[in-house]
């Protein structure tokens, strides 16, 4: 490996250290993106419970109780 001058080893890191801010920050958008998505979800889900609660009755069913008579 052939010795690089110090102003070379220097251009080399800027430009490592550019793509690994680039990096970071596309993958700081998608973690953002992805919480956003997470929090939406999060809502809705809450929501159809919140629904489901007022539309099934507080009380626990048995399944034997709906059986049709024939059994």
């Amino acid at each position: 490996m052939p010795v690089q001058s110090p102003e070379a080893r220097i251009n080399e890191l800027e430009a490592k250290l550019s793509f690994a801010e680039d990096l970071i920050e596309a993958l700081n958008r998608s973690v953002f993106r992805q919480q956003e998505q997470l929090d939406l979800l999060q809502q809705q889900m809450m929501l159809l419970h919140q629904q489901l609660q007022n539309v099934t009755p507080p009380e626990a069913r048995n399944l034997r109780d709906e059986l049709p008579p024939h059994y």
